[in-house]
């Protein structure tokens, strides 16, 4: 079988030394096939508008409904992980990605919003199951690069389609413009089914953990904050990504082309934000001052970005809000492995975690948007909700302990812990 390790140990590392360039390959290609399906609607909101005669919290559950099952799944596919198999696991997350191949298909609102709804399924599994294989393929050091990678490439995802979605729009209907975006998770399955393979390096156990253990683990005082963090901002962003195209275009009277860019660099920004997160995270011990600082900007750049009414005043906003939004990324990821008593498992369950937190906020904010602006009839109102929730991530900054990656991941007696 592909995914057993080599008999002989000294050729066993030498395979895995190079083969993990493959496994860096495929992983890169996952993350940016989950940004690429993420948000493309957002950008044509209006044409699924018009198509349908629907409103605009149900045109939102377009975008929250996939991050919802991704929520509901994030955690039990964290723990589910070892009993799958890695292999397996991703195997499952590229095949929903595939799917959303067919939404040119789709013939009603309905089927469009179950069949989205999909890309949940491989957000959580692409996503969770990424950590312990980094863990198997990957030394310490190359670890927090991979993690910068990995994001860059699914803010580059995303990036590239909710600034692509619109003007692809124009020159064929919007229903073939969403499987276009689609194809890469049909070709990555493929590769996958092929190529995709398990190291010996830091097995998993085939029991996982038990539900007391993973209290364990959710109780730890950095957990709790990282995971409040992440949520924070992922409210601001994930409104913002939703709805600030339609705002820019009611509100600003900019078209939705223009929009859609001005929205678009917020990923596009994160590319650069994450390799350059990656890069501190090398070089900062303690990580107070990056969350601290990440906090700051994205909480400044999130209020500007709706509250300017001039361009040249927008793009700054937006970019500082990018760059903040992004910037910690890696560190947020990375930490967790750093922590003592820290296992392939237990990585997983709080990876899985900050999909189920983050994803669920992520479901509300845009439906909360969406909401409050039919019932008001202005996004300032949530807009400026979503903004205040960004600044979770400096509060965390500031109470998060000095020395965190030597703090035990501590838990009540008899968590296993």
């Amino acid at each position: 079988m592909s995914d057993d390790p080599e008999t002989d140990p000294a050729t066993s590392n030498l395979n895995l030394s190079k083969y993990r360039f493959v496994i860096a390959a495929l992983l890169l290609a996952g993350h940016l096939s989950v940004g690429l399906n993420i948000f493309t609607v957002s950008p044509i909101f209006p044409l699924v508008i018009d198509e349908y005669q629907i409103s605009r919290a149900a045109a939102g559950l377009l975008v929250a409904l996939p991050l919802l099952v991704a929520a509901a799944l994030g955690l039990p596919s964290g723990m589910l992980i070892a009993r799958v198999g890695i292999r397996r696991s991703f195997i499952i997350g590229w095949a929903s990605i595939a799917l959303l191949s067919l939404s040119g298909l789709a013939p009603n609102f309905l089927t469009l919003v179950l069949l989205r709804s999909v890309i949940g399924l491989g957000f959580a599994f692409v996503l969770t199951t990424s950590g312990p294989l980094l863990m198997q393929w990957f030394p310490t050091k190359e670890i927090t690069v991979m993690n910068a990678l990995t994001t860059a490439a699914l803010s580059l995802g995303i990036a590239l389609s909710v600034a692509t979605a619109a003007p692809l729009s124009d020159f064929m209907d919007w229903q073939t413009a969403l499987t276009v975006f689609a194809l890469p998770g049909v070709a990555g399955l493929i590769a996958w089914m092929i190529l995709g393979r398990e190291s010996g390096g830091v097995p998993m156990s085939v029991q996982g953990l038990t539900l007391q253990e993973v209290g364990g683990v959710l109780r730890n005082r950095t957990v709790v904050l990282l995971l409040a963090a992440d949520a924070g901002i992922l409210v601001q962003y994930t409104a913002f990504t939703g709805w600030l195209p339609t705002f820019y275009n009611e509100n600003r009277g900019i078209s939705l082309s223009q929009a859609g860019f001005i929205t678009g660099m917020l990923p596009l920004v994160g590319v650069f934000a994450v390799l350059v997160g990656g890069a501190v995270a090398l070089r900062i011990r303690s990580p107070k001052v990056l969350f601290a600082t990440s906090g700051v900007m994205a909480g400044l750049g999130g209020l500007g970005a709706f509250l300017f009414t001039e361009p040249q005043l927008i793009y700054p906003a937006v970019i500082v809000m990018g760059m903040g939004s992004w910037l910690y990324v890696p560190t947020l990821l990375t930490l967790p492995m750093q922590m003592n008593s820290m296992t392939p498992e237990k990585v997983a369950v709080v990876w899985g975690s900050f999909l189920t937190f983050s994803g669920f906020a992520m479901f509300v904010a845009p439906i909360f948007v969406g909401a409050l602006r039919d019932v008001s009839g202005s996004f300032f109102p949530g807009l400026t909700i979503a903004a205040l929730a960004s600044w979770a991530l400096l509060m965390a900054g500031l109470l998060m302990p000095r020395n965190v990656t030597e703090s035990p991941a501590r838990a009540a007696p008899g968590s296993g812990d």
